[in-house]
């Protein structure tokens, strides 16, 4: 039978890209999809697009939210499925057979993951995340970054529990890790499985997301790697750009 997936939309006054992301789940071949969609009662137009859909959304909530984790903790709260996918407007499943060939890579994994693509605002590739996917993903993994995105992981809702709102930014790799401790399985499906739209983020929110990563990281690491880890992060990243500049000379 069929795993019943429980795909969760958080959307706020995003009439530009919504019905992209509306369409990439819509129009998967895999039919076991619950569609749950939390809107922050947007006042842009969102709320025709989704009107106009309603009858393919299994729920449907708009109202105003305390910020994007507790919209994601009201899709947590809705989902009724074996696996959850977070899917924020903006972003796509990456084509219309990606559920179906995640699910066929194994049977009953706690975690399935893959790759993900990025986009810019004009929906223009920039190639593949400069965090590639690690061969094997556990709880350690984000030791020297997040190296998978959240919109590229299906988990299994019963090892799921509800985002910590004591973080604004970064209460997304807190919850990936909290559900990796608990997995036994958790399966590579080494295929793009998520198209990512990179956002604007203001430097102070940058800085004020960072220092929320390092917070976290520090708990389950440990405060002394976690800074020889940082160390790592920075000549990684040094080297990245430094590679990139020079590809674009």
């Amino acid at each position: 039978m069929q795993p019943k997936l429980s795909v969760i939309t958080i959307v706020y006054n995003n009439v530009k890209d919504i019905e992209r992301t509306l369409l990439s789940v819509l129009n998967q071949t895999y039919k076991n999809i619950e569609y749950i969609i939390i809107d922050g009662a947007s006042t842009d137009g969102t709320s025709r697009i989704l009107e106009r859909y309603r009858d393919k959304i299994s729920k449907l909530i708009s109202e105003p939210d305390k910020g994007i984790y507790d919209a994601m903790n009201k899709g947590l709260t809705l989902a009724t499925g074996d696996y959850i996918l977070f899917m924020n407007s903006g972003d796509e499943i990456y084509s219309v057979e990606t559920v179906a060939e995640v699910f066929e890579t194994a049977d009953s994994a706690d975690m399935y993951y893959g790759e993900t693509e990025m986009y810019n605002n004009n929906w223009e590739s920039l190639g593949q995340r400069r965090h590639r996917a690690p061969e094997h993903f556990n709880w350690r993994s984000f030791k020297l970054g997040m190296s998978v995105s959240h919109q590229a992981i299906y988990i299994k809702r019963s090892i799921t529990e509800p985002f910590d709102l004591s973080y604004k930014y970064s209460s997304d790799i807190d919850w990936i890790i909290k559900c990796a401790k608990k997995a036994s399985s958790i399966v590579n499906t080494h295929i793009y499985v998520a198209k990512y739209l990179v956002g604007g983020m203001s430097k102070k929110k940058h800085f004020s997301s960072l220092k929320e990563r390092f917070k976290i990281f520090r708990k389950y690491y440990g405060l002394i790697p976690n800074l020889i880890n940082h160390l790592f992060i920075a000549i990684s990243l040094a080297g990245y750009f430094i590679r990139h500049r020079k590809t674009n000379d």
